[in-house]
């Protein structure tokens, strides 16, 4: 039989999931004619770097799945997207929602920034287990640079940090996530 922490644990990943779906299809249906592309990729899960203070107290692998709708503004031509990231350890899952601007055509670079929901810890001391975002609101930025493989299909690396730049609390010690990822164009 589980224990109350696992159960607990087990019934924020499906609330989680659920507001993944949920952003992903209110970004999708909309704009559904205008559909631009669907994107998935793995990432290494809390990679130490600079911008992040507790990287070994998470591991392993995240699974992203995401839309990314037409630019909107012609001018700027922001990307509005949503994707939903599950860690394979039970660690901190999430999704997250925002804009993003791809630079270039066949070789491009991709920055985007957006607030993302967890299921981690939201405590606002430290701990051994896990990390503690002292919020369950996050700021998500990310980078991404690429190259067009055909008309269809891009392939890009990329870095997805959250944190919450103590917008929302005084503990911000933040996560990145490195990989790569396919975007299709529908």
């Amino acid at each position: 039989m589980r224990d109350r922490s696992t159960i607990d644990k087990s019934l924020e990943m499906n609330k989680l999931t659920r507001a993944a779906w949920a952003a992903i299809a209110i970004l999708a249906f909309p704009a559904s004619a205008n559909a631009d592309e669907i994107f998935g990729g793995v990432y290494a899960h809390a990679v130490g770097t600079k911008l992040s203070l507790s990287s070994s107290r998470e591991s392993g692998v995240d699974f992203h799945l995401g839309y990314r709708a037409d630019p909107i503004f012609s001018r700027i031509r922001l990307e509005p997207y949503a994707f939903a990231a599950l860690n394979s350890k039970g660690d901190t899952s999430y999704a997250a929602a925002g804009l993003s601007r791809k630079f270039g055509d066949r070789f491009y670079i991709r920055p985007g920034i957006g607030l993302a929901v967890h299921n981690g810890s939201t405590d606002d001391f430290s701990r051994d287990d896990r990390i503690a975002f002292g919020s369950r609101i996050l700021i998500e930025t990310e980078v991404g640079v690429g190259a067009r493989i055909n008309d269809r299909l891009t392939a890009e690396a990329s870095l997805v940090h959250l944190s919450h730049g103590q917008v929302f609390g005084g503990q911000n010690p933040g996560i990145d996530n490195i990989g790569v990822r396919l975007n299709l164009k529908l």
